[in-house]
């Protein structure tokens, strides 16, 4: 699938400039507090500059801050920071005293401020105290947050207390900060790598006051110069790009506006952000991040995956299904899959592809009631919605994020004895039919229906292969991004990569990814997992096959590649169904290929059903009350009710529920955007990056200047380097695998199941589970298979499946030589005798100058007397390789070290006889002649 937009890329402005993302200035955080304020002290990596917030602490209701718009040096800060201690200091004591009475001292260090919240008394302050590197997208490192310090911000002269004031402090910490959330100071985490690399359009000039805008805080089509010291203005009507005496270096540095769906501090900064610069506000995402290294043959790659989970309708599992009014689902997550040639690190010039995916609930009114003790309540359908509205509300939003086609994979059960999931098979099927009526067709909805869970139950049937064919599908339907117009060498090959020609900057091709793959079933956990790695590793081929790697789009299971992105999404299933449903994904990958043992496959499925039921039934309550709390779903209010006082917190996510008349209903069938025709099947964010309300910050400087270059960012040459910190080495020596193969160390090779690709990927099968949670899959339909009930385009069933593969201790504990290819035998005698001979000379050599008795053995002794002792010839005969003997120091020498010594602690001694005499001579001789 190809097709030029022309149309729409002409009017960007990337045919000229250079685009850069903005590096955060401040990454370092000192917070100091008087007894009226905090001041907060913010630095760059070199801590060179430095910025100061300050925080009235006398304010018992709201929060006022005040931020200083000088950049200070590191004298000047210091500087102001004793002013602040001398203004503070509450009583003046003689110089004698060792008291402390300075009024500044430290709170806390840190990384970044994740925002204010406040409950019923004053605000507080949550930072961010350690922090972890995760990732690295070309030269931009993502960080995992670790640890957090939640302080309270009025002073307690003026606090005035509330006796449920402690308790919704608790419910608020019950969301654990160092679980899943990550950051970066200089990549937009909240959208794709395909958004990152789009540059924006056309960009325009103004005149403005710097006093309103400061040195480098501007909106998109209005900016200003960056540098303080040029003060050359230019009219509306000028743009950069036509400037005659425009520098090469010049380049533009962007601030993208994050998409506010997946930050997930966007509640704590509401107050905050709009009043201080940019570089003080950092965008959390909730989710997974995670990272490996591909070698091949010494060309290392960088395979990521980032999952960002939505903040609107979130929640646990049974207290969160379906869509809200807004179309917004449950369990809603954006799954991206970057792969990047490690050889050049920079976004412009480096080789990097990305596929990203989605997934949510099925977008209709229904829920589960949780109040009957059963392991699979019933799924009702709570309100019925002829007009599809709230799912073209939906499909409307992913139309505009991912442009077209959008491919819905629904996998709940088509058949059942009792009607359970077929509910939702048979309303999302009519919503899409009703849809599509009205969308036109080159963009109309795709639908593929596969029941997984019937057909995984068929010996006869490779539910995993069949994922394949659909995935491969899929792929020629949507593509991928890839930052490079394709090989010449792909051109000639009989595979195609599928996607719409576009371009970036300076007008370099590029393969943009249209549309993309929404996945689902019930839960959006186990089932919806698995197929979203088999997409993932159809994508992993295509990604590869277009960098060159491979010579056709085609990888096999069980190869290191494989098995690296399958530890990936398992870690991502894992991690995502602990956050949604409790517990640690209950079937996985493994389970569907029938590739593990029964047994071990099923006891573990038990005690994760077990532990998630008790999970969802004990647990789920409190940590709904906890999410809706953090994310300002329900903002506490004196002479409210509480938040436990709710005896169904719905209508917190249905606030229209409370006045229907506001609800914003579109028309029954112009449901989706009549602007979007303008860029599909390009999306719509991406080809109108710049218009609207999402217009981004940005500043003109030269590339070279630290706030867009990202060399000094990654490879921070002002800090002392430890190499085996290096995040690269670490990767490397987690992706290097445990056992040689002496046929092939390529990672394209399938490898039996002994031979683990790493220690990492190998420990997926025993990842470790805090808590468990119960399936809602339906087990009461039949086992049998036939050939009707198939689905999606008769796809054949591959009878040549691949055998299931069983752990023994012959095939675990198996010999050197099979597992590295060489085997550790007993040495010659005469090697031996000829090494004993070796270490014999050395020790002759050295005991016998340096006196040194060395403890050795009866052989030891037995082979020095054989050989012969070497005698050393040098001016230092006492020397050895133990013992060293300064020369000797004559007394003349002596002494005129001494008398150095002393003119330089005494200075010069007083003149002696002689040298009077001499002087005088030479005084007299002087008079004489004149």
């Amino acid at each position: 699938m190809s097709e030029s937009r022309s149309n729409v890329s002409e009017n960007k402005a990337g045919g000229s400039m250079k685009h850069f993302p903005i590096i955060s200035s401040i990454q370092k955080m000192v917070l100091y507090e008087t007894k009226a304020r905090y001041f907060i002290v913010g630095s760059n990596n070199t801590e060179t500059k430095f910025r100061v917030l300050k925080i009235d602490r006398t304010e018992r209701r709201h929060l006022h801050i005040v931020e200083d718009k000088g950049v200070y040096d590191k004298n000047e800060i210091r500087d102001l920071l004793a002013m602040i201690e001398v203004g503070n200091q509450t009583k003046l004591l003689p110089k004698t005293t060792t008291s402390n009475t300075s009024g500044l001292s430290i709170a806390c260090c840190a990384f970044g401020i994740v925002g204010f919240v406040r409950f019923l008394e004053g605000y507080y302050i949550i930072l961010i105290t350690k922090r972890r590197r995760v990732a690295v997208i070309g030269r931009h490192t993502v960080y995992k947050v670790e640890d957090t310090s939640m302080l309270y911000i009025p002073n307690d002269t003026v606090r005035q207390t509330d006796p449920d004031e402690s308790r919704y402090v608790k419910i608020f910490q019950t969301v654990d900060l160092s679980s899943n959330f990550y950051f970066s100071y200089s990549y937009d985490l909240t959208h794709s790598l395909q958004y990152n690399c789009t540059p924006p359009r056309a960009v325009t000039s103004r005149q403005e006051e710097p006093a309103k805008l400061g040195a480098s805080l501007f909106v998109w089509g209005e900016v200003e110069e960056a540098s303080s010291t040029d003060k050359t203005q230019h009219t509306p009507e000028q743009k950069f790009t036509e400037d005659k005496g425009e520098s090469s270096n010049t380049v533009f540095g962007v601030k993208n506006i994050p998409t506010q769906k997946y930050v997930w501090n966007s509640y704590l900064l509401h107050n905050y952000e709009d009043q201080v610069h940019s570089d003080w506000v950092l965008h959390i995402i909730h989710g997974f991040v995670g990272q490996f290294m591909i070698n091949v043959f010494g060309r290392h790659l960088y395979l990521t995956l980032i999952a960002r989970r939505s903040n609107r309708f979130a929640g646990t599992r049974f207290l969160k299904r379906g869509t809200n009014c807004s179309g917004d689902v449950a369990n809603d997550v954006e799954t991206e899959q970057i792969l990047h040639d490690l050889s050049v690190h920079s976004l412009k010039n480096g080789h990097f592809t990305s596929y990203v995916q989605f997934r949510g609930s099925v977008p209709a009114f229904w829920s589960q009631d949780m109040t009957k003790m059963v392991p699979k309540p019933p799924i009702t359908l709570d309100l019925v919605d002829p007009y599809s509205n709230a799912a073209g509300k939906h499909f409307n939003n992913l139309l505009r994020r991912f442009g077209s086609p959008i491919i819905v994979l629904n996998l709940v059960k088509k058949k059942e004895k009792k009607r359970h999931e077929s509910i939702l098979q048979q309303e999302l099927v009519s919503t899409i039919t009703y849809l599509n009526q009205f969308l036109p067709s080159a963009h109309a909805l795709h639908y593929i229906g596969f029941d997984m869970a019937r057909l995984s139950k068929s010996k006869h049937v490779d539910v995993v292969s069949r994922l394949g064919e659909i995935a491969e599908y899929c792929m020629q339907k949507t593509g991928f991004f890839h930052n490079r117009q394709p090989l010449y060498c792909n051109e000639l090959s009989p595979y195609r990569s599928a996607g719409v020609n576009s371009c970036l900057e300076l007008n370099e091709a590029c393969l943009k990814q249209t549309g993309m793959v929404r996945t689902n079933c019930v839960d959006c956990l186990d089932r919806t997992n698995t197929a979203q790695f088999v997409l993932g590793k159809c994508a992993l081929g295509h990604q590869l096959f277009a960098m060159g790697v491979i010579a056709s789009p085609k990888l096999l299971f069980d190869t290191d590649a494989v098995r690296m992105l399958e530890w990936l999404y398992e870690e991502k299933g894992n991690t995502l169904a602990l956050q949604y449903g409790g517990s640690q994904l209950v079937r996985r990958i493994q389970t569907y290929r029938k590739a593990s043992p029964w047994i071990k496959s099923q006891s573990r499925d038990i005690v994760q059903t077990l532990s998630r039921y008790y999970s969802n039934t004990f647990s789920d309550a409190d940590k709904q009350n906890a999410i809706n709390l953090f994310l300002g779903v329900y903002r506490p209010a004196e002479g409210g009710v509480s938040l436990w006082d709710y005896s169904a917190e719905w209508y917190l996510h249905h606030p229209e529920a409370f006045d229907y008349s506001d609800c914003n209903r579109r028309s029954y069938s112009q449901w989706w955007d009549v602007s979007f025709l303008k860029s599909l099947p390009l999306p719509y964010e991406e080809e109108f990056k710049a218009t609207g309300d999402r217009q981004p910050m940005v500043i003109k400087c030269q590339e070279e200047d630290r706030r867009v270059n990202s060399y000094f960012e990654y490879y921070q040459p002002f800090q002392l380097t430890i190499y085996d910190e290096l995040w690269s080495l670490t990767l490397a020596r987690e992706s290097i695998p445990s056992s040689a193969v002496k046929d092939s160390y390529s990672p394209f090779v399938r490898r039996g199941l002994k031979e683990s690709s790493s220690s990492k990927i190998a420990a997926a099968s025993s990842s470790t589970a805090a808590s468990s949670e119960g399936s809602t899959s339906s087990d009461d339909e039949d086992e049998t298979t036939s050939d009707e009930d198939q689905d999606w385009l008769n796809l054949t069933v591959n009878k040549d499946g691949e055998d299931s593969h069983y752990f023994s201790f012959k095939e675990q504990f198996v010999s050197m030589k099979a597992r590295y290819g060489v085997e550790v035998i007993e040495p010659p005698k005469v090697d031996i005798a000829l090494y004993k001979r070796y270490v014999a000379i050395g020790e002759n050599a050295s005991a016998a100058s340096s006196g040194i008795r060395v403890q050795s053995t009866p052989d030891l002794r037995s082979a020095q007397r054989k050989v012969t002792k070497l005698i050393r010839k040098s001016v230092f005969s006492l020397d050895s390789l133990y013992h060293v003997t300064p020369p000797t120091v004559n007394r003349v020498s002596k002494d005129i070290y001494k008398t150095y010594v002393t003119r330089s602690v005494n200075g010069a001694p007083p003149p002696s006889h002689s040298m009077l005499v001499s002087y005088e001579k030479y005084v007299w001789g002087a008079a004489g002649r004149h």
